[in-house]
């Protein structure tokens, strides 16, 4: 059995689980798990906000560890390497989307590391709030030596998150980036758009947070409740990282978007509300985006360019027997800018 931590209902919170990982396919990689980052979409499964929680669960997908063995057919991974996992642990591998890297658009639906069905024995996985993990070698991804490997939890979601449409749409020095949010999705989106060379403008509707903005690295900072402010922006910006989670009217953004601009939705999963005035989208030949996290290539690449750039997430170290009040500080926002777990923690329980 292994050590976990697990909800068994929506209302029951995470307390201490035995698990069970299965035995090491010829691909597979065992991972001691070091640090587990935790994301917002963890309560969302725990506590079953969006239905479908298959329980019991166990959260975490934002994993870094180190490998103890490997299948036979393994040969890029061996005792002792550095590695990660992030929020998938498989796909088809035929499909167009697998054929080019993009697992996390596999055709036919790729396997979240946790709340998901193996697709070969059936079996419920589970995620990174545990001492171990068993994956395919095509899920993992290396972790450069050079990175502190707690602050490199978040960058298996929050990371991939941000530097995934950024790269994808091609932001490049001498572009005017603006970043909507400022927590765990915002701060890293700051980061790397700074690295790529971009001006960078975070929008706010705190003012308390303008000097944490200026920080984090941002260029400028706008209050978005600041009718003036807002005004000012108008046709200014060439993207547009959305990174609220929550419904937020979205038309006062679209408007500062330069002609061919492109505001990308990363945090709002929902229906747009209020309604979007499609004219200033015709008008101005501006884009509405959606993107979600990385394929396995190019998670690989965010870390590598994490590395090259001395890029990491801002972390609160976190002992396991405490999750529960974690959840509670997430949902009021009372975190700068991610929890990682000490697996430590756990295992010495």
């Amino acid at each position: 059995m292994t050590k976990a931590y697990a909800a068994e209902s929506e209302h029951s919170g995470l307390a201490p689980y035995g698990i069970e990982r299965r035995e090491l396919r010829d691909d597979d990689v065992a991972i001691d798990i070091l640090y587990c980052g935790v994301c917002h979409t963890d309560i969302h499964y725990a506590e079953n906000d969006w239905g479908g929680t298959i329980y019991p669960v166990v959260p975490g997908h934002e994993i870094i560890g180190r490998v103890t063995s490997v299948g036979k057919d393994v040969k890029n991974y061996s005792e002792g390497d550095l590695v990660g996992v992030g929020c998938m642990v498989d796909s088809c591998r035929e499909c167009s989307s697998c054929d080019q890297g993009l697992e996390q658009y596999c055709l036919n639906g790729m396997v979240p590391t946790y709340n998901g069905e193996d697709l070969h024995d059936k079996s419920i996985t589970y995620g990174g709030y545990s001492e171990k993990i068993v994956v395919s070698d095509r899920f993992v991804v290396r972790v450069p030596e050079n990175l502190d490997a707690a602050k490199a939890a978040p960058l298996l979601c929050a990371g991939i998150t941000t530097y995934s449409p950024l790269r994808h749409f091609g932001v490049k020095e001498g572009h005017k980036v603006g970043v909507i949010g400022m927590g765990g999705l915002g701060h890293m989106g700051v980061k790397f758009a700074k690295a790529m060379g971009a001006e960078v403008t975070i929008f706010t509707r705190s003012e308390s947070k303008v000097s944490e903005a200026k920080k984090q690295g941002a260029d400028h900072v706008i209050i978005s409740t600041d009718e003036k402010q807002m005004e000012e922006a108008t046709e200014t910006f060439d993207f547009l990282l959305d990174t609220v989670p929550v419904q937020h009217d979205l038309n006062p953004y679209i408007n500062c978007l330069k002609v061919d601009g492109t505001h990308i939705l990363v945090g709002l999963l929902e229906p747009v509300d209020p309604a979007l005035q499609a004219g200033q989208l015709v008008m101005k030949r501006r884009v509405l985006a959606g993107s979600l996290i990385g394929g396995i290539p190019e998670t690989q690449e965010m870390l590598d360019f994490c590395a090259e750039h001395d890029i990491h997430c801002d972390v609160e170290m976190l002992d396991i027997k405490n999750i529960n009040d974690a959840f509670k500080r997430m949902k009021k926002g009372d975190v700068k800018y991610r929890f990682v777990i000490d697996m430590d923690t756990l295992k010495q329980s």
